[in-house]
């Protein structure tokens, strides 16, 4: 047993050490940050994702002080870029953006590489918007009612694409299939510009995607929106019906946000959380935000988390419903 000595003088240099180790931290998190830091996300180059990553990196370049650098880990519907920033070192250094694919692989998958709440410190949440439904110019349907008339006439042959299996997207495109009782088929794509790509070149009948993938394509007129998955008229489409008119109930809104490794020290977690809030309100981002079919949507780090924990239960309900089976 030891003596009553040698336990207090251990405790002591225990004490003395963490004594020395709090104010070392506390100037690390000060300096905060002294080198480049990285922002990774798991969707192609052009896609929602990249374009909101590198408007809120600029964001965070001038505040930081220090550059910040985007960084495309694509695939999986976003889990490799999840999984390599759940398990980076928690230093401030490795952000990622979230998309509403993480809850919904969350949902999907049988197994992840990481716990989805657990290994992230969440720190704001970004923008918030819905989803267009359309077809190339020239596909004979001319409505979303015509578009579910032709699938149900030949179930399996309307195709619809997305940015990866167990996307957002892709869940879109089920519960539309399901909503109208019809049989539509999926086609992935690695994400980016490929999906949208895909429908104008005829290969797949319709796009599920966000406005500021398929915006640019409907106004030049080589697509044409049949619908947005808002609960009414987005205000950048006004004219194009919201799906609920069609297929009662029916809204599907996503969302983007900045999360860091867990463990991340919660000063930094603070500052970043004031830069993004300060950045998403200014007018000129907002502005950007809304002209690329998002609104701006900030939060509260715990805002954020039982968000994250809410759309998990809500896409495991949805696929219980729609009757998808959980993947590998």
């Amino acid at each position: 047993m030891p003596s009553t000595r040698s336990f207090s003088r251990r405790h002591v240099l225990t004490a003395g050490a963490a004594a020395l180790a709090t104010p070392a931290l506390s100037w690390a998190q000060a300096s905060y940050p002294t080198h480049p830091v990285t922002l990774t996300h798991g969707f192609g180059a052009g896609g929602n994702a990249d374009v909101v990553a590198r408007l809120i990196a600029q964001k965070l370049s001038e505040s930081l002080k220090q550059s910040v650098v985007v960084d495309i880990k694509s695939g999986a519907g976003g889990v490799i870029a999840s999984n390599a920033v759940a398990k980076a070192a928690p230093d401030g250094y490795n952000l990622v953006m979230l998309t509403g694919a993480h809850t919904v692989s969350a949902a999907l998958k049988k197994k992840l590489p990481y716990d989805p709440v657990k290994d992230f410190a969440f720190i704001s949440t970004v923008s918030a918007f819905p989803f267009v439904v359309a077809v190339r110019a020239e596909h004979p349907a001319k409505n979303l009612a015509e578009l579910l008339e032709m699938a149900k006439k030949e179930p399996g042959r309307i195709t619809f694409t997305s940015v990866g299996v167990g996307s957002t997207q892709h869940m879109v495109g089920e519960l539309l299939g399901s909503t109208a009782n019809v049989q539509l088929m999926h086609v992935p794509y690695r994400g980016g510009g490929a999906p949208v790509q895909a429908v104008i070149a005829g290969d797949v009948d319709i796009l599920t995607d966000t406005l500021t993938v398929a915006a640019p394509h409907i106004k030049s007129g080589r697509l044409r929106a049949l619908g947005v998955t808002s609960a009414a008229e987005w205000p950048t489409m006004m004219g194009v019906p919201p799906v609920s008119a069609v297929l009662r109930g029916f809204e599907v809104r996503s969302w983007l946000g900045l999360a860091a490794p867990a463990k991340t020290p919660q000063a930094i977690i603070d500052r970043l959380t004031g830069d993004v809030n300060t950045a998403l309100r200014g007018a000129d981002i907002q502005k950007t935000l809304f002209d690329s079919g998002s609104m701006a949507s900030r939060s509260t780090p715990a805002e954020f988390r039982r968000m994250v924990e809410s759309e998990i239960k809500r896409w495991r309900n949805v696929i219980t419903k729609v009757g998808i089976p959980q993947q590998d």
